[in-house]
């Protein structure tokens, strides 16, 4: 019995012959994503530009969607609420108010007045804008180091030219993330963040397994031109490249839809990730390597060191 196959086999698209196409393509969006930045910026989420956090807990399952539509009219700006650990358990988050900290007082009066008796708060925290600046910071630290450390692996991997392709392909990813939520306004946190570091993570594994098969191939065809043995190697991928992307976006897809607001952002996030993630990793990541010098010298030695009873025993007479 065959498995289902959303991609013919024996398929050969020509992926390498449309590599300008392709490079000309993500460079502007990387250059459109830049400028929506630095023209337009973020709409920084309560996490970046501080305000205020109220953990309530009330007397049955909280309606979220309720609490949130009787918040949002108090008209104190943005507010963010979410389950915290249990059904019961909703924090609320206020963006900062003008009028410093007899205002920031005044807009938690008016949030208890709306929600009325039976709620019990548990804590209510004002962040600062040297906290939000922390966790800006923190949260870029983070997405740099991750893509950093990727670099490292896939050199150790591979060879330093695939760990360049990959990482050229991860930044691409995260600029065009970022150029996104500016167009689109979306609401840039943690959360956002989080889910970055996720589609690097995604990125890579996509990309990883292309890398694998050139290898494979370099070491299997000698004589070979580079263009055909890369246009080749994704082909041979191709199947399994679109059956992963297309199950994970089924699931994104479900958590978009049914997942609710808390993680709406995080799921549109992700859902643009794997596309431009696999995008990435088929158009740009392996044709890239062309003009790196990819030699089969370092093909060769990687298979002595994996498999040396298989090269004695082939070998052999």
């Amino acid at each position: 019995m065959r498995g289902l196959r959303l991609v013919p086999s024996g398929v050969n698209l020509g992926f390498i012959s449309k590599k300008l196409l392709f490079f000309v393509f993500s460079a502007l969006l990387i250059l459109g994503s830049i400028g929506l930045f630095a023209s337009k910026g973020l709409n920084y989420g309560i996490d970046f530009k501080g305000g205020i956090m109220i953990d309530v807990k009330t007397p049955q399952a909280a309606d979220i969607g309720a609490m949130r539509k009787t918040l949002s009219a108090l008209g104190l700006g943005e507010v963010s609420l979410q389950e915290f650990g249990a059904p019961d358990n909703v924090l609320i988050r206020l963006q900062k108010q003008d009028g410093g900290e007899k205002a920031q007082q005044t807009a938690v009066e008016k949030v208890k007045q709306a929600l009325g008796g039976g709620v019990e708060y548990r804590r209510t925290e004002f962040v600062g804008p040297k906290v939000s600046n922390e966790l800006f910071w923190d949260g870029v630290s983070a997405v740099v180091f991750a893509i950093l450390a990727i670099l490292v692996y896939v050199w150790f991997r591979f060879e330093w030219q695939f760990g360049v392709c990959a990482v050229i392909a991860l930044v691409h990813d995260v600029f065009s993330t970022i150029g996104l939520f500016a167009l689109l306004s979306m609401e840039f946190n943690l959360t956002t963040v989080a889910a970055i570091l996720t589609i690097a993570g995604y990125s890579i594994n996509d990309t990883v397994v292309v890398f694998d098969r050139v290898r494979e191939n370099l070491r299997k065809f000698k004589t070979m031109s580079m263009t055909e043995l890369l246009n080749r190697s994704i082909n041979e991928t191709l199947s399994r490249t679109i059956m992963t992307s297309v199950t994970t976006l089924l699931a994104l897809l479900a958590l978009y839809f049914l997942g609710g607001e808390v993680i709406r952002g995080f799921s549109f996030a992700m859902i643009w990730g794997v596309v431009i993630g696999t995008y990435s990793s088929i158009c740009l990541a392996v044709p890239l390597l062309l003009y790196l010098n990819v030699g089969r010298r370092g093909a060769d030695s990687a298979a002595k060191e994996e498999a040396p009873g298989e090269e004695k025993a082939e070998q052999a007479p």
